[in-house]
C-alpha cells in the first residue's frame, strides 16, 4: 500500500515494528516540485512507545491486517481496562496508558466501540465518530445568551473538557466529536 492510502485506525509495519495509526496529517507541498507529505502519529503496539514519521505520498508502506470486533467496557481496575466482545463474550484487557486518549470519551454503556485485533492480540480501541456525555461542571448558563459563537469550558462525566455554548448548564447531555473533541449539539 502507498502512504497516501494510510487511514486513522490502520496498522502499518515500519522497520519491523507494528504501528497503530492514531493521527494523520497531510502537508501539501510549498513548491511545484515538492511532494505531499503524510505525517503519521501512532503507537508501537508492543512497546507502547509513541511513533511519529512523515512519508511521501507514493512511498510504499506495509499494512498489517486488523480484525475489528464490537466491544463494550466492562470495568477499570488496577490491571487496566477490561472490554468484552459483544458477540463472543471474550474479554480483552488494555493498560490505561495505551488508551489514555480514548478513555476521555468512554462512558458506561457506550455503544459502537471496536477492538482492533491482530494475531489474537488487542492493539487498541476505535471509538464511534460521536459520543454522548453529560456536563458535570461549568459556569452557570446565561439567560440572555444568544446563539452567538461565545463559548465556555465544560467538564464532562469522563473528565474531558470541551468548549460549549454559554447557554448550556450542568446536567445537560451533549454530543461530542471523538476526532476533534468539539461540541456538536445537545443529545
Amino acid at each position: 500500500m502507498k502512504a497516501n492510502e494510510i487511514k486513522k485506525g490502520a496498522a502499518i509495519e515500519v522497520d519491523g515494528q507494528t504501528i497503530l495509526v492514531k493521527q494523520l496529517q497531510v502537508q501539501s507541498p510549498s513548491s511545484r516540485s515538492g511532494s505531499t507529505l503524510y505525517k503519521v502519529r501512532g503507537q508501537n503496539v508492543v512497546s507502547r512507545q509513541k511513533f511519529e514519521r512523515s512519508f511521501k505520498g507514493d512511498e510504499a508502506v506495509n499494512s498489517v491486517d486488523l480484525i475489528r470486533r464490537p466491544v463494550q467496557l466492562l470495568y477499570k481496575d488496577g490491571d487496566g481496562v477490561t472490554f468484552m466482545d459483544s458477540e463472543s463474550y471474550e474479554q480483552y484487557i488494555l493498560s490505561e496508558d495505551s488508551i489514555e486518549e480514548e478513555l476521555k470519551y468512554i462512558a458506561e454503556g457506550l455503544e459502537g466501540m471496536l477492538a482492533l485485533i491482530t494475531d489474537e492480540v488487542i492493539l487498541g480501541i476505535e471509538l464511534p465518530t460521536t459520543v454522548v456525555l453529560e456536563i458535570t461542571e461549568c459556569a452557570p448558563g446565561m439567560k440572555g445568551a444568544s446563539a452567538s459563537a461565545r463559548t465556555k469550558p465544560a467538564t464532562l462525566s469522563t473528565g474531558l473538557v470541551v468548549q460549549v455554548p454559554e447557554y448550556l448548564e450542568v446536567g445537560e447531555v451533549i454530543k461530542v466529536n471523538t476526532d476533534s473533541a468539539d461540541y456538536i449539539s445537545r443529545a
